[in-house]
C-alpha cells in the first residue's frame, strides 16, 4: 500500500515539475500585440483605432447582408481614425440582428447561430477592420 502511495506522489511531483517547465516556455512565444489564452492558440489583439475607409467598407458589407443597424449608421468622414469600439459595437449589433433573423433556420444551415451568408458577412467585416474579438 505504501508503495502505491509513494509511486502516486512521485508521479504527481513529476507532472508538476514538467508543467512548471513547459508553462513559462509556452508563454514566451507571445509578442507585444498578442495574448495567450489557456488551452487556445495565440489571438491577435484588436487595433486601438480603425481607418475610416475600413469602417465604411465593413459597414457596407453588413448593410448589404441585411443589418438594419449598419444601414442606419452614418459613414465616417473627415476623421483620421475611428475608435475600435465603434467597429466592435457595429459587429455585435449586426451579429445579434442576424441571430434573431436566422432563429428559425434548421441547425444544419447555421454556423454560430446564423446563416452562412450572415456568418460570412460578419467575419468579412471584422477582417476588413482588423478586429478579432467583438
Amino acid at each position: 500500500m505504501k508503495l502505491v502511495v509513494r509511486t502516486g506522489l512521485a508521479a504527481v511531483a513529476a507532472v508538476a515539475a514538467a508543467a512548471a517547465v513547459v508553462a513559462p516556455a509556452s508563454t514566451a512565444v507571445a509578442t507585444e500585440n498578442t495574448r495567450v489564452a489557456a488551452g487556445a492558440h495565440t489571438v491577435a489583439a484588436n487595433p486601438k483605432a480603425i481607418k475610416p475607409a475600413a469602417y465604411n467598407q465593413a459597414r457596407s458589407i453588413l448593410a448589404g447582408a441585411g443589418s438594419r443597424t449598419a444601414a442606419k449608421s452614418h459613414p465616417v468622414h473627415g476623421r483620421d481614425d475611428v475608435p475600435v469600439g465603434h467597429g466592435t459595437n457595429l459587429l455585435a449589433a449586426a451579429r445579434d440582428e442576424f441571430r434573431q433573423a436566422d432563429k428559425g433556420l434548421p441547425s444544419k444551415q447555421k454556423k454560430s447561430d446564423m446563416s452562412m451568408r450572415h456568418y460570412d458577412a460578419i467575419h468579412g467585416a471584422a477582417k476588413t477592420m482588423g478586429i478579432d474579438r467583438w
